[in-house]
């Protein structure tokens, strides 16, 4: 800046460099620069003319003591100048785009800002860092310790730095719908990232992605979105912490107003003076997105569509967008609220006054389908206050627009937002939230069942809906890039199936008082929720030890030792149970064939001839025989004693046959009985109902055999591992594979109570799985051979284990 003494004269020629004309302004409508570092008292006003030059600006105060400011422009600035004068918008983005990546091109990162001269530089490329509504291009360099980046412009400091080692979070985005963003986070939780950047090339981007990945001591392909769906469906995570984790892995950013994090509204009632959460009605309709909630209004939609032209679409504006965002806070961020729309706030009457007719207006308005925000849920409430006393206009009645009037059953505003997320963790809310995630997120967001579910939006906010680089007129591409980051963008689509509905936690008494009129403690700590596993299954194996190596066996031969009857059968067998009066020993085998053991008399009791390959696996349940089969078929039997022989020989009467498309390798039914899994040899999972049997899921989730299929404690889920080293876990309700881990080592048998897995390897290693984690917790050292077989107590107090180096160990719980 330039201060001189000014006389009586106006300001002085002498301020003007050769070349530098001068006009001075009453009325300019302008494009707005930012012009940092120059902060003015907010209650300092003067008086003067301000005068764009071609090189500088220059203000001149009309008071005489006062200093003259002149501001000189860069070339850079020269030549936004000059593209401004040009007459088409692709034209005036061209010359700009140009005169950018000249200067990129022949600046690059200041190496002496390093923290260490020992630092090891690996790349370094050009960037924009992604503020909201303002793209701030300069340079990258990622070392062996750091990630800076250095703005052109110098702003917001002269080099921004993040030490690789306290980053805990990265992930890929879009950007105006193309993969081009990369967000990095040095905090779990927050949805607020330490930095956006948009690179220039894809291959640039994933460079540095994989290469911060290196440093994460989780690696960030464990952060999937089934694995944060097991860990909310059992309980371990808040609604409020799920739709945040969904939001950040459908490239949802607060640095990104055109995806910023998206919320569904909730609440239904914004006029009754007490919040009853007991009551249905209380709430929105979670299956249906906001267009869809008033019939009369959907009516006339569906009727616009049906006369529509393809491509078609239901609703001509989005449930989120940079106008809606700032519609909700205009009261925090003024200053972008003015950037989008050419320095004037929007009239009065249609500012975010009152949170009751915001949601009618979402209800009955003929193009208003907007939803939340997650401030709506969260801590911080001056979104809802004017504590900057903005002049935000004076609408109809003469009123002035101050704080959002709330609804009568919030006594104030920390109230309102603490009531509104006990109701976002609220028993309905919970049991229903899926529906809302498949609308936005999941299944029915586009396709066919978009169509079903009337949620069909404008083709431009679909990833993959247009090729903006496909396209040569630079006016209609600038045209059609501009449309998609001022209309909102679907969020990435996260499921292609059905989404589990939410094993429903027991909550600390947020749903039996008659109302709500007083502070509640909220549910969303993980605090408030009950374990979902019965304390007697639950694995706690950290402290196992070896109780006895009971024998030794043959190949292929098993001996079987009982308590008080020794009984030895040499049989090629496959698999064998105890029934449940301690008296018989059925075992099934590779001949084809089941055999019955009669404990008390030692010897073969019975044997049914059933399958025309080896039977690979059986399991019992109240007198009924499941046997499977390489014959690709899981044959059920009624098992009837016949009291009039000496022997009480077995009457077998085939029940059903559930045929396959391979070689039925492990079977196993839910404890209640009612549901039977199939594991193949093609690594098909298949769920049946086991009172029609007929077939409710079938998944091919493996490549390659099955080795062993189970239910979980609760009948929701079905674990499976198999030749490819994966564990896999699918919900039974859905068929979804929610969660998948890749093992170092083939893994041939477990037990698990819903969350813990202890799994047998082929290494002869013992592995205790936490599958909410996807981490291994425990290794211990058992066989020197594979793990084959593996058997669990009802209390989970005592593991048995075979294994191929012929030995059976009996494991106990070491207190």
């Amino acid at each position: 800046h330039t201060k001189l003494e000014k006389n009586n004269e106006q300001s002085s020629i002498l301020l003007y460099d050769q070349n530098n004309w001068s006009r001075s302004i009453n009325c300019l409508k302008f494009i707005v620069l930012q012009i940092y570092n120059l902060q003015l008292m907010s209650s300092l006003k003067i008086r003067g003319s301000f005068k764009v030059c071609s090189r500088s600006i220059i203000f001149d105060p009309e008071d005489l003591d006062e200093p003259i400011l002149k501001v000189c422009f860069n070339v850079c600035v020269y030549y936004l100048h000059r593209a401004s004068c040009l007459d088409k918008l692709g034209d005036q983005t061209a010359m700009i785009a140009a005169n950018l990546q000249s200067r990129l091109a022949r600046s690059s990162f200041d190496k002496n800002c390093f923290q260490s001269v020992a630092e090891k530089p690996h790349m370094e490329c050009p960037v924009e860092m992604v503020l909201p509504l303002v793209s701030n291009p300069g340079h990258v360099c990622i070392t062996d310790e750091n990630l800076y980046f250095q703005p052109l412009n110098g702003y917001p400091e002269h080099v921004i730095q993040i030490k690789l080692h306290r980053v805990r979070r990265i992930y890929k985005r879009r950007h105006g719908l193309r993969p081009l963003g990369l967000e990095v986070f040095c905090t779990e939780n927050d949805f607020c990232s330490d930095i956006y950047l948009k690179f220039y090339n894809t291959a640039d981007r994933d460079e540095i992605y994989y290469y911060i990945a290196t440093f994460l001591e989780n690696h960030v392909t464990e952060h999937t979105a089934e694995s944060y769906m097991l860990q909310w469906q059992r309980g371990h995570l808040s609604n409020y912490q799920y739709l945040l984790h969904l939001n950040n892995l459908a490239d949802r950013s607060c640095n990104d107003l055109s995806q910023y994090p998206v919320f569904p509204w909730v609440i239904a009632d914004y006029s009754s003076s007490q919040l009853d959460m007991t009551n249905a009605a209380t709430f929105r309709d979670l299956s249906k997105p906001v267009g869809a909630l008033n019939k009369e209004r959907l009516d006339r939609l569906l009727a616009r569509y049906r006369g529509m032209p393809e491509p078609r679409f239901l609703y001509g504006s989005h449930y989120s967008s940079p106008g809606y965002v700032l519609f909700y806070l205009v009261r925090v961020a003024p200053e972008h609220m003015l950037c989008l729309q050419n320095g004037r706030y929007d009239h009065a009457d249609r500012m975010f006054n009152s949170i009751g007719e915001t949601w009618k207006n979402c209800l009955e308005g003929a193009t208003d389908f907007k939803e939340l925000i997650p401030e709506f849920y969260g801590q911080d409430s001056s979104f809802l206050e004017n504590r900057q006393s903005l002049d935000l206009g004076r609408k109809q009645n003469g009123s002035l627009v101050g704080d959002v009037v709330l609804p009568p059953w919030a006594s104030g505003k920390p109230d309102f937002l603490q009531k509104h997320k006990t109701a976002l963790e609220s028993q309905y809310v919970s049991e229903h939230l899926h529906e809302w995630i498949d609308l936005v997120f999941g299944f029915k967001q586009r396709g066919s069942e978009a169509v079903a579910a009337q949620n069909v939006f404008h083709p431009l906010t679909y990833e993959g809906g247009i090729d903006c680089d496909s396209i040569e007129d630079t006016d209609q591409r600038i045209a059609m890039l501009t449309q998609i980051l001022e209309f909102g963008q679907t969020p990435k689509q996260l499921f292609t199936s059905p989404h589990p509905q939410r094993i429903t936690p027991r909550f600390q008494n947020i749903t039996r008082s008659p109302s709500i009129n007083s502070p509640v403690t909220s549910p969303s700590e993980d605090s408030s929720f009950e374990d979902l596993t019965e304390e007697s299954r639950k694995l706690a194996w950290t402290n196992m030890g070896i109780r006895s190596r009971l024998l030794g066996y043959r190949n292929n031969k098993v001996q079987i030792y009982l308590t008080i009857n020794h009984l030895t059968v040499f049989q090629a067998l496959s698999s064998c149970l105890m029934l449940a009066d301690g008296k018989t020993v059925v075992c099934s085998s590779w001949d084809n064939n089941v055999y019955f053991y009669s404990v008390p008399y030692g010897r073969r009791q019975d044997t049914l001839m059933g399958h025309d390959d080896a039977v690979s696996d059986m399991c019992w349940f109240d007198d009924r025989l499941y046997t499977a089969s390489w014959d690709s078929t899981i044959k059920v039997w009624q098992c009837a004693s016949d009291s009039s022989s000496s022997h009480k020989r077995s009457q077998f009467e085939l029940l059903a046959e559930l045929e396959h498309d391979a070689g039925v390798n492990t079977v196993a039914l839910n404890p209640a009985g009612t549901l039977l899994v199939s594991g193949c040899k093609d690594g098909t999972v298949t769920i049946w109902d086991n009172s029609s049997y007929g077939t409710l899921q079938q998944v091919h989730c493996h490549n390659g055999t099955i080795h062993h299929v189970s239910f979980s404690p609760d009948s929701r889920h079905v674990l499976s591992v198999g030749v490819d080293s994966c564990m896999k876990v699918t919900d039974v309700q859905t068929g979804m594979v929610i969660s998948s881990v890749k093992a170092e080592e083939e893994q041939r048998c477990f037990c698990w109570d819903g969350n813990s897995v202890l799994c047998g390897g082929q290494s002869g290693d013992l592995l205790l799985w936490d599958l909410l984690s996807n981490t291994v917790t425990q290794r211990i050292p058992a066989h020197s051979g594979a793990v084959t077989a593996m058997w669990m107590s009802e209390l989970c107090t005592t593991v048995i284990t075979g294994g191929e180096d012929r030995q059976i160990i009996f494991w106990k719980l070491q207190s």
